[in-house]
């Protein structure tokens, strides 16, 4: 096992999502990640959030002049991201920021451009693509063994219930969710849906609030074509009780796979099919159809760890800026279809 010389990571936010993250950065410490500090913007709450996290409290300018920090973590609203990414990579120091990477693709061009300016990693938090259900299809894929693809169905029947958006007075605004259920909780499986099957060349949709006292859509419905003619269709809700997992169907000339969570449920090729164990993982809450606190710390952990080698390795990280930019692509290209731009009511 290579063992790394110490990374300092602070995180910045100290909500729900900043939790997962400091419980991979703890995970790696054999890799050398050490947690140095939690960013946060009241001070009132300082005494709080440390005893939370246990470590050190700051403001997000002493984040930026902390000598310890090599990476900061952005774990703050969506609408926030770009301006921070930004500010930290002035500050010479590394970033792994939160999906989506902005609520705009302007916000996330300035934001590979500064990291790449100032000589700084520019990782996305996209903790799906390091499953190995996942990365055994992207494989299957790419090596032809599914055949040229002819469609994707992503079907996510999520939900939140009021109280949920109501906890948090960001959560369901165009400027800082920058969207509803597709850019919050449907973009893990866009970003899938990208990876397998590329960028999509027309968009058809349709982004309706049915439920949710909320500025965002709540439902949503999407075709996608490809360039090689391929078709996508993409529904989501955060209204369907109790709240279901995920399902996402690729089918081509040679083959098909059927994946429910985490789990793929069927998959047959005219090769001999995979074993069961080469592509199957345990049962998962999975994006947690109900409870967005359903989800596994694995993903994260498995960032961490690749985002702490591709430093020391020279290396983009699994996830970095450009790719981050084609799944926040996709989902603008779809509220655009539907005629609701993201950033704006």
């Amino acid at each position: 096992m290579t063992h790394y010389p110490e990374t300092g990571f602070a995180i910045l936010g100290a909500g729900m999502i900043a939790e997962y993250h400091a419980q991979a950065i703890a995970a790696n410490h054999e890799n050398g990640a050490r947690l140095v500090a939690i960013g946060y913007y009241d001070p009132k709450r300082f005494i709080e959030i440390e005893r939370r996290f246990g470590v050190p409290c700051q403001t997000e300018q002493e984040l930026l002049t902390n000598p310890q920090v090599d990476v900061i973590c952005i774990c703050t609203p969506s609408g926030q991201h770009a301006a921070q990414t930004i500010a930290a990579a002035q500050a010479r120091k590394h970033v792994l920021v939160e999906k989506p990477m902005a609520t705009r693709l302007e916000d996330a061009d300035a934001m590979i451009a500064a990291c790449h300016q100032n000589q700084v990693t520019l990782g996305v938090v996209f903790p799906s693509r390091t499953k190995p259900v996942f990365q055994r299809i992207h494989a299957a894929i790419q090596s032809g063994e599914l055949g040229e693809l002819t469609l994707g169905l992503v079907n996510l029947p999520y939900y939140r219930s009021q109280d949920y958006y109501d906890q948090a007075a960001w959560r369901g605004t165009w400027a800082l969710d920058g969207g509803g259920v597709l850019m919050n909780q449907g973009i893990h499986q866009v970003d899938l849906l990208g990876w397998f099957m590329g960028n999509p060349v027309s968009v058809q949709a349709h982004a309706l609030t049915l439920q949710r006292e909320i500025e965002v859509e709540d439902t949503l419905s999407a075709s996608l074509r490809f360039a090689n003619g391929a078709l996508a269709a993409i529904n989501a809700t955060v209204t369907a009780a109790p709240g279901f997992p995920p399902r996402i169907e690729i089918y081509g000339t040679r083959g098909g796979v059927q994946t429910e969570g985490d789990t793929v449920m069927r998959w047959w090729s005219e090769d001999a099919p995979p074993k069961e164990d080469s592509v199957a993982a345990p049962p998962s809450a999975a994006g947690a159809g109900a409870d967005p606190r359903g989800i596994s710390t694995a993903g994260h952990i498995a960032i961490v760890s690749d985002f702490i080698k591709a430093l020391h390795e020279k290396r983009p990280p699994l996830v970095d800026g450009p790719e981050g930019r084609h799944s926040l692509a996709i989902v603008i290209s779809i509220y655009q279809a539907a005629g609701k731009i993201a950033g704006a009511a």
